[in-house]
């Protein structure tokens, strides 16, 4: 899948991910701060990534975890700073939420902070379990 919008074009080739990249824009998150570079790497290549790019630049990430059937999971939704405001996260929610590998699965995720952005995308907030082992707290 490719996309343009304006100056920026969205694709799922994960061969394409910047990964130091995405591994400096996720060191600054709450949620990844403390995972490994290489743990980072090894998540792209058994996830569907979608990367958003201006020019060779990447200016914006997600992963989804799924098994292209039932469960999907959105996880690690990222924008440069220098690129926020623009609609870059709506963008790569539409495009995932209607990814045609996983559009008729459900679809999972977890946020503290942008509760607003995916309600406009039908998710509901509810109650979570889960399970985290030491090296990611």
């Amino acid at each position: 899948m490719i996309q343009k919008k304006e100056d920026l074009t969205i694709t799922d080739d994960t061969s394409k991910v910047d990964v130091d990249k995405v591994y400096a824009l996720l060191s600054k998150t709450y949620w990844a701060s403390n995972i490994p570079k290489k743990t980072i790497a090894e998540s792209i290549q058994n996830s569907i990534c979608l990367s958003v790019f201006k020019d060779d630049k990447q200016v914006a990430f997600a992963r989804v975890v799924t098994d292209k059937a039932i469960f999907s999971w959105i996880c690690d939704v990222v924008v440069d700073p220098d690129f926020r405001g623009r609609g870059i996260g709506k963008w790569m929610m539409d495009c995932i939420t209607n990814h045609e590998l996983i559009k008729n699965t459900k679809q999972f995720l977890a946020t503290k902070d942008a509760h607003g952005l995916y309600e406009q995308y039908g998710f509901k907030r509810s109650e979570f379990m889960r399970k985290t082992p030491e090296i990611f707290r």
